[in-house]
């Protein structure tokens, strides 16, 4: 089954855990985050940055297919992030911004790999939302987010993305955003699209990955937080049980 197809139709709640290749360069080290990882359990294992080159990229993918046996979804942040042994690509689209290179650009550039490769390719429409602080793919694509308190303009975006044919939308405040994508800017978008729904950036707490499951997220996105604290993995793991 194709990875899209298991999100929208079996109605639970994805946990992915993000690994960016620029903070994962030890392989070793890399080795004890993904045990860690293989103990949560999640859906996923999404791998992208927003400056990480091919080589690393390419590096970290191998490792991670090597010593897991979870789905690897990339999560590019250019068109050099591409690997055949990922199970699928998030091909993003930028639609929060207004940067050609971030909307189509870098999707030209990959799209003739891309069409070579039995890579599943899940067009997403992406959504960067005010987390509080300026984020990397804020800086990297000079766009501006969308304000935390303004669900209206997240919820014609998001619709706009569905009618141009995206498959899933990822609502994101962006790595080591101080404050999570808002409750109610979730419920908002999930209410008024009939898409898959991601949810990632500035999740702390179990809490909050509750939260925006609660919200109607589809799959939640959570960092390396779990490697740094092993509370977070055990309060993870928890609510993994309890969704499951």
């Amino acid at each position: 089954m194709k990875i899209i197809t298991q999100i929208a139709n079996n109605r639970q709640r994805n946990l992915a855990v993000l690994i960016d290749p620029d903070k994962n360069k030890d392989a070793r080290l890399l080795v004890k985050l993904l045990q860690k990882i293989d103990a949560l359990k999640p859906a996923f294992i999404f791998v992208g940055g927003s400056t990480v080159d091919a080589s690393t990229f390419n590096q970290c993918i191998e490792v991670i297919k090597k010593n897991t046996a979870i789905p690897v979804v990339i999560f590019p942040g250019s068109h050099n992030q591409i690997h055949e042994k990922a199970d699928a690509i998030l091909f993003l689209s930028l639609i929060s911004g207004r940067n050609p290179d971030y909307l189509i650009g870098h999707h030209v550039e990959a799209a003739h790999l891309l069409k070579n490769m039995k890579l599943e390719v899940i067009p997403t429409g992406y959504l960067l939302i005010d987390g509080g602080k300026n984020s990397s793919v804020q800086y990297v694509s000079q766009t501006t987010p969308i304000p935390a308190d303004q669900e209206s303009i997240a919820v014609k975006t998001a619709i706009a993305g569905e009618l141009l044919g995206m498959k899933t939308i990822f609502l994101d405040a962006g790595s080591g955003a101080l404050n999570p994508v808002p409750a109610q800017m979730i419920q908002a978008v999930k209410k008024n699209t009939s898409l898959p729904l991601i949810v990632g950036g500035g999740l702390r707490s179990a809490a909050d990955v509750e939260a925006a499951f609660n919200a109607g997220a589809d799959v939640v996105v959570v960092g390396n937080k779990i490697e740094e604290d092993m509370d977070f993995l055990l309060e993870l793991m928890l609510v993994q049980k309890k969704q499951n």
